[in-house]
């Protein structure tokens, strides 16, 4: 996707440690009207494909919303903790933060995912893959379907895209990068 290229050219900034810090669009301040680009282009890319819900992460709600619009279906969310507004059957998995370096488990409500819903996974990054994995843990313990996995923005030289696909889901990333310099700012995208 061009326009999310250039932007991440534009306002992107790399950092030592194989870190891209978007956040000033994308993950902490929210360019509304880049995530409708977006939304439209995760349509595009799963035309034809029955989705019943979305599911996300905490940091992927925004995204997810807006997708959910061209989808016409509601979207779920992992919590990244335990709270006393949860209640009933939980699933639940492991999931590993690249960013922030530690592990916890993301939780949902099983009563919110039903058996045989056709459910894609929505998130903003993927480095290793470990949300996108947990988040397909979950969907397969409610005994509901993965239709995919929509990233906005993936790490090709880390290993959870070719992790997923080697895994038979299919995921579908509006940009890849493939390299990137934070001693000259430089970012190599992979070509659709």
């Amino acid at each position: 996707m061009e326009l999310l290229k250039e932007r991440i050219r534009k306002d992107g900034v790399m950092k030592p440690g194989n870190v891209l810090k978007v956040d000033s669009f994308l993950n902490h301040q929210m360019d509304i009207e880049l995530f409708n680009e977006m939304g439209k282009e995760f349509k595009r890319r799963f035309e034809g494909v029955k989705i019943d819900k979305i599911l996300t992460i905490e940091a992927g709600i925004g995204i997810a919303a807006i997708v959910a619009q061209y989808f016409k279906c509601p979207v779920v969310f992992a919590k990244k903790s335990q709270s006393i507004n949860l209640d009933g059957t939980m699933l639940s998995a492991p999931v590993e933060s690249f960013t922030h370096k530690r592990k916890y488990e993301v939780i949902v409500a099983s009563k919110f995912l039903h058996p045989d819903e056709n459910v894609l996974v929505i998130d903003d990054f993927m480095a290793n893959g470990c949300a996108a994995a947990g988040l397909c843990q979950i969907i397969e313990a409610a005994h509901a379907n993965v239709a995919g996995i929509g990233i906005v923005i993936e790490k090709g030289f880390q290993h959870g895209g070719a992790m997923l696909r080697g895994r038979g889901y299919r995921v579908e990333s509006l940009a890849i990068v493939d390299e990137m310099d934070p001693e000259t700012q430089t970012i190599r995208f992979r070509e659709d």
